[in-house]
Protein backbone atom coordinates (compact mmCIF):
# COMPACT_ATOMS: atom_id res chain seq x y z
CA UNK A 1 0.00 0.00 0.00
CA UNK A 2 1.75 3.15 -1.21
CA UNK A 3 1.16 5.99 1.29
CA UNK A 4 2.47 9.40 0.34
CA UNK A 5 3.03 12.37 2.67
CA UNK A 6 3.39 15.73 0.91
CA UNK A 7 2.88 19.50 1.38
CA UNK A 8 4.65 19.27 4.71
CA UNK A 9 4.93 22.51 6.74
CA UNK A 10 5.67 23.29 10.33
CA UNK A 11 2.07 22.57 11.39
CA UNK A 12 0.38 20.56 8.61
CA UNK A 13 0.95 17.62 6.27
CA UNK A 14 -1.19 15.97 3.55
CA UNK A 15 -1.51 12.18 3.54
CA UNK A 16 -2.52 10.38 0.30
CA UNK A 17 -3.31 6.67 -0.01
CA UNK A 18 -4.72 4.34 -2.68
CA UNK A 19 -8.26 3.11 -2.28
CA UNK A 20 -8.79 -0.34 -0.89
CA UNK A 21 -11.64 -2.57 -2.02
CA UNK A 22 -12.19 -3.90 1.50
CA UNK A 23 -13.10 -0.36 2.68
CA UNK A 24 -15.70 0.33 0.00
CA UNK A 25 -18.58 0.18 2.49
CA UNK A 26 -16.67 1.37 5.58
CA UNK A 27 -14.17 4.16 6.52
CA UNK A 28 -10.43 4.84 6.74
CA UNK A 29 -8.52 5.36 9.98
CA UNK A 30 -5.64 7.85 9.87
CA UNK A 31 -3.41 7.40 12.93
CA UNK A 32 -0.35 9.52 13.71
CA UNK A 33 2.08 9.98 16.58
CA UNK A 34 5.00 12.38 17.28
CA UNK A 35 8.58 11.49 18.25
CA UNK A 36 8.37 8.08 16.60
CA UNK A 37 11.08 5.54 17.36
CA UNK A 38 10.68 2.21 15.54
CA UNK A 39 13.02 0.48 17.99
CA UNK A 40 10.84 1.29 21.00
CA UNK A 41 7.36 1.48 19.47
CA UNK A 42 5.16 -1.10 17.83
CA UNK A 43 2.48 -0.78 15.19
CA UNK A 44 -0.32 -1.31 17.67
CA UNK A 45 -3.27 1.08 17.70
CA UNK A 46 -2.56 1.89 21.35
CA UNK A 47 0.82 3.33 20.35
CA UNK A 48 -0.72 6.18 18.40
CA UNK A 49 -1.61 9.45 20.07
CA UNK A 50 -4.34 10.61 17.66
CA UNK A 51 -6.72 9.01 15.19
CA UNK A 52 -9.01 10.48 12.53
CA UNK A 53 -11.81 8.76 10.61
CA UNK A 54 -12.69 9.73 7.06
CA UNK A 55 -15.30 8.38 4.63
CA UNK A 56 -14.32 5.56 2.22
CA UNK A 57 -15.00 7.88 -0.71
CA UNK A 58 -11.92 9.96 0.14
CA UNK A 59 -8.27 9.14 -0.52
CA UNK A 60 -6.50 12.09 1.13
CA UNK A 61 -6.48 13.91 4.43
CA UNK A 62 -4.69 17.02 5.82
CA UNK A 63 -3.26 16.56 9.30
CA UNK A 64 -3.24 19.84 11.27
CA UNK A 65 -1.90 21.20 14.57
CA UNK A 66 1.47 19.48 14.24
CA UNK A 67 4.60 20.53 16.14
CA UNK A 68 7.40 22.12 14.09
CA UNK A 69 10.73 20.27 13.72
CA UNK A 70 9.24 16.99 14.96
CA UNK A 71 9.37 13.43 13.59
CA UNK A 72 5.93 11.85 13.00
CA UNK A 73 4.65 8.48 11.88
CA UNK A 74 1.29 8.22 10.11
CA UNK A 75 -0.61 5.05 9.23
CA UNK A 76 -3.75 4.48 7.16
CA UNK A 77 -5.91 1.39 7.71
CA UNK A 78 -9.35 0.20 6.78
CA UNK A 79 -11.82 0.52 9.66
CA UNK A 80 -10.17 -0.11 13.04
CA UNK A 81 -7.55 -2.71 12.09
CA UNK A 82 -4.00 -2.60 13.42
CA UNK A 83 -1.65 -1.11 10.82
CA UNK A 84 1.28 -2.91 9.20
CA UNK A 85 4.64 -1.45 8.26
CA UNK A 86 3.68 -1.00 4.58
CA UNK A 87 0.65 1.12 5.68
CA UNK A 88 2.77 3.66 7.53
CA UNK A 89 5.18 6.49 6.67
CA UNK A 90 7.60 8.56 8.75
CA UNK A 91 8.06 12.29 8.03
CA UNK A 92 9.56 15.38 9.66
CA UNK A 93 7.79 18.70 10.02
CA UNK A 94 9.54 21.90 9.00
CA UNK A 95 10.21 25.08 10.92
CA UNK A 96 7.27 27.19 11.84
CA UNK A 97 5.97 29.22 8.95
CA UNK A 98 6.91 32.93 9.26
CA UNK A 99 3.44 33.86 8.08
CA UNK A 100 1.85 31.78 10.83
CA UNK A 101 4.23 33.33 13.38
CA UNK A 102 3.19 36.79 12.17
CA UNK A 103 -0.48 35.83 12.35
CA UNK A 104 0.00 34.51 15.88
CA UNK A 105 1.65 37.77 16.94
CA UNK A 106 -1.12 39.78 15.33
CA UNK A 107 -3.76 37.71 17.08
CA UNK A 108 -1.94 38.14 20.41
CA UNK A 109 -1.62 41.91 19.91
CA UNK A 110 -5.28 42.14 18.90
CA UNK A 111 -6.33 40.21 22.00
CA UNK A 112 -4.25 42.49 24.25
CA UNK A 113 -5.68 45.59 22.56
CA UNK A 114 -9.26 44.37 22.94
CA UNK A 115 -8.70 43.51 26.60
CA UNK A 116 -7.13 46.91 27.30
CA UNK A 117 -9.96 48.72 25.51
CA UNK A 118 -12.60 46.88 27.52
CA UNK A 119 -10.81 47.67 30.79
CA UNK A 120 -10.50 51.35 29.84
CA UNK A 121 -14.19 51.52 28.98
CA UNK A 122 -15.12 49.96 32.31
CA UNK A 123 -12.88 52.43 34.22
CA UNK A 124 -14.30 55.39 32.26
CA UNK A 125 -17.85 54.24 32.97
CA UNK A 126 -17.10 53.96 36.71
CA UNK A 127 -15.52 57.44 36.80
CA UNK A 128 -18.43 58.96 34.87
CA UNK A 129 -20.94 57.39 37.24
CA UNK A 130 -19.03 58.72 40.25
CA UNK A 131 -18.90 62.26 38.83
CA UNK A 132 -22.60 62.28 38.01
CA UNK A 133 -23.47 60.96 41.45
CA UNK A 134 -21.33 63.68 43.11
CA UNK A 135 -22.89 66.45 40.99
CA UNK A 136 -26.41 65.28 41.78
CA UNK A 137 -25.60 65.16 45.48
CA UNK A 138 -24.19 68.71 45.50
CA UNK A 139 -27.17 70.01 43.55
CA UNK A 140 -29.55 68.39 46.02
CA UNK A 141 -27.67 69.95 48.96
CA UNK A 142 -27.84 73.40 47.32
CA UNK A 143 -31.59 73.09 46.76
CA UNK A 144 -32.12 72.07 50.37
CA UNK A 145 -30.00 75.04 51.57
CA UNK A 146 -32.03 77.46 49.44
CA UNK A 147 -35.30 76.09 50.81
CA UNK A 148 -34.06 76.50 54.41
CA UNK A 149 -32.93 80.09 53.74
CA UNK A 150 -36.25 81.03 52.15
CA UNK A 151 -38.13 79.63 55.15
CA UNK A 152 -35.97 81.68 57.57
CA UNK A 153 -36.47 84.87 55.53
CA UNK A 154 -40.21 84.28 55.42
CA UNK A 155 -40.29 83.83 59.23
CA UNK A 156 -38.31 87.04 59.81
CA UNK A 157 -40.55 89.02 57.46
CA UNK A 158 -43.65 87.70 59.21
CA UNK A 159 -42.19 88.65 62.63
CA UNK A 160 -41.33 92.17 61.43
CA UNK A 161 -44.79 92.60 59.93
CA UNK A 162 -46.43 91.49 63.16
CA UNK A 163 -44.29 93.85 65.25
CA UNK A 164 -45.00 96.76 62.90
CA UNK A 165 -48.75 96.04 63.01
CA UNK A 166 -48.64 95.95 66.84
CA UNK A 167 -46.78 99.26 67.00
CA UNK A 168 -49.17 100.84 64.52
CA UNK A 169 -52.20 99.65 66.46
CA UNK A 170 -50.77 100.93 69.77
CA UNK A 171 -49.99 104.31 68.16
CA UNK A 172 -53.47 104.59 66.76
CA UNK A 173 -55.04 103.74 70.15
CA UNK A 174 -52.82 106.33 71.89
CA UNK A 175 -53.77 108.93 69.28
CA UNK A 176 -57.45 108.16 69.71
CA UNK A 177 -57.13 108.50 73.49
CA UNK A 178 -55.34 111.87 73.22
CA UNK A 179 -57.94 113.07 70.75
CA UNK A 180 -60.77 112.11 73.10
CA UNK A 181 -59.10 113.89 76.05
CA UNK A 182 -58.49 117.04 74.00
CA UNK A 183 -62.04 116.96 72.70
CA UNK A 184 -63.44 116.68 76.26
CA UNK A 185 -61.31 119.64 77.42
CA UNK A 186 -62.47 121.74 74.48
CA UNK A 187 -66.14 121.06 75.23
CA UNK A 188 -65.61 122.10 78.86
CA UNK A 189 -63.90 125.35 77.84
CA UNK A 190 -66.61 126.19 75.31
CA UNK A 191 -69.27 125.67 77.96
CA UNK A 192 -67.52 128.10 80.32
CA UNK A 193 -67.17 130.74 77.60
CA UNK A 194 -70.84 130.54 76.54
CA UNK A 195 -72.14 130.47 80.11
CA UNK A 196 -70.05 132.74 82.35
CA UNK A 197 -72.36 132.09 85.27
CA UNK A 198 -70.93 128.68 85.40
CA UNK A 199 -67.76 130.23 86.71
CA UNK A 200 -69.43 131.00 90.01
CA UNK A 201 -69.17 127.42 91.01
CA UNK A 202 -65.71 126.00 91.04
CA UNK A 203 -65.03 123.28 88.50
CA UNK A 204 -62.62 120.57 89.28
CA UNK A 205 -60.78 119.95 86.05
CA UNK A 206 -59.19 116.69 85.13
CA UNK A 207 -55.47 116.19 85.30
CA UNK A 208 -55.10 116.47 81.53
CA UNK A 209 -57.12 119.69 81.16
CA UNK A 210 -55.81 121.52 84.27
CA UNK A 211 -53.82 124.02 82.29
CA UNK A 212 -56.54 124.56 79.69
CA UNK A 213 -59.61 125.14 81.96
CA UNK A 214 -59.43 128.31 84.19
CA UNK A 215 -60.66 128.57 87.73
CA UNK A 216 -63.50 130.87 88.99
CA UNK A 217 -61.21 133.78 89.51
CA UNK A 218 -60.13 133.72 85.86
CA UNK A 219 -63.65 133.81 84.31
CA UNK A 220 -63.70 137.64 84.12
CA UNK A 221 -60.51 137.62 82.19
CA UNK A 222 -61.81 135.06 79.74
CA UNK A 223 -65.09 136.88 79.24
Amino acid sequence: MGIIVQNITGNTAMVIWPKMASCADSFYSIMYHPNWNSMLSSYSRKSFQKEERVPASRSSFVIENLTPLTTYIVCVTCQSANPSSDQCRVFNTLEQDPASVSNTKKELALGIWLTSSILLLIIAAILLYGCLHLLCRRRRERLQGRKGTSKQDHGKAWTKSTAYSSEELSGQSQLMQDTKEKHAGGIQLATIIENPSACKEPIMPTSKSWEQVPTTGQCSAIS
